[in-house]
């Protein structure tokens, strides 16, 4: 196992856990989430070493590196993705004039194709060799493992996403550090994270399946991505909401917390969460779309 011993955002040394949580999906295995006492982000500590994480994949159950429809959860998850994705592809075109897109985090590719059908000119990056080798098999796709972010030349891409990915991110500095190289001056990054703000998250608490441990390496809110991104040179224009998020999180939550998915009472959870999170001041959604700009 690796151990922080410093705030992966503003490197505080002094830490207070705040829960242990359950990897309901692949090990069983319990897991520490901490806050810093500064600045109070949330992380998992410790976490697998990054040569480690791997197995922690291994499952048909965590569909966003598989196209499975085995299963209700599965089957509203691909229906629902089909109408995120043309949502996403509205956001792409009203963001940028450019045509360069990276998808890091690409997984099985349907985000890139959309884009790549309406005109653009996308690349992706993508660890898992299955999800890689899927997208470049089914939709003739440029998609690269993680080493190739060295590789491009600065200033190279007009649009960097990356939908649930950062979560997951070894390194996370460095990432950032690498984006701000690689996207051009004034150049649009989107970032889509869960939000441990959310009243879903308070509710379900440890069963909360968006803390998702250990994949999930980190537990961010609104001000988190501000002050991770704002300290590296991007500005935060806007946050969205991802309104899905809630009723899917939900019914995985119902599963972990109940041992059966009550797909009704999930759907309540869901909607107050969205409608709390519409009446509050702060950007309170189960997943929230980051929208930041390079200064």
């Amino acid at each position: 196992m690796k151990k922080y011993n410093s705030c992966p955002i503003c490197n505080n040394t002094s830490f207070e856990k705040v829960m242990e949580c359950k990897d309901y999906t692949v090990s069983k295995d319990k897991f520490t989430i901490v806050s810093c006492k500064k600045c109070n982000f949330h992380f998992t500590n410790p976490i697998p070493l990054e040569g480690e994480i791997g197995k922690y994949y291994e499952s048909e159950d965590y569909i966003s590196h598989s196209n499975t429809s085995k299963g209700i959860v599965n089957t509203l998850y691909q229906s629902v993705r089909n109408i995120t994705l043309k949502q996403k592809l509205k956001l792409i075109k009203s963001l940028t004039n450019g045509k360069k897109i990276l998808d890091i985090g690409s997984g099985t590719g349907e985000f890139l194709k959309v884009c790549k059908d309406e005109g653009f000119e996308v690349e992706g990056i993508e660890p898992s060799e299955n999800a890689r080798q899927f997208a470049i098999n089914n939709y003739n796709l440029n998609i690269h493992t993680e080493g190739r972010l060295k590789e491009y030349d600065e200033e190279k891409f007009d649009l960097i996403s990356m939908w649930h990915v950062l979560e997951h991110v070894y390194h996370l500095e460095e990432r950032v550090n690498e984006i701000k190289r690689i996207l051009k001056k004034n150049g649009v990054l989107i970032v889509a994270v869960p939000n441990h703000n959310s009243y879903d998250a308070n509710y379900y608490k440890e069963y909360w399946a968006a803390y998702d441990v250990p994949r999930h390496l980190y537990h961010f809110t609104e001000r988190d991505i501000k002050n991770l991104f704002e300290q590296n040179d991007f500005k935060l224009e806007k946050t969205l909401p991802m309104k899905f998020d809630s009723f899917y999180v939900s019914m995985l939550s119902e599963k972990y917390k109940n041992g059966k998915g009550n797909l009704m009472s999930a759907f309540l959870t869901g909607l107050k969460s969205n409608r709390i999170a519409k009446k509050s001041k702060e950007a309170k959604y189960s997943s929230q779309i980051y929208i930041l700009r390079k200064n």
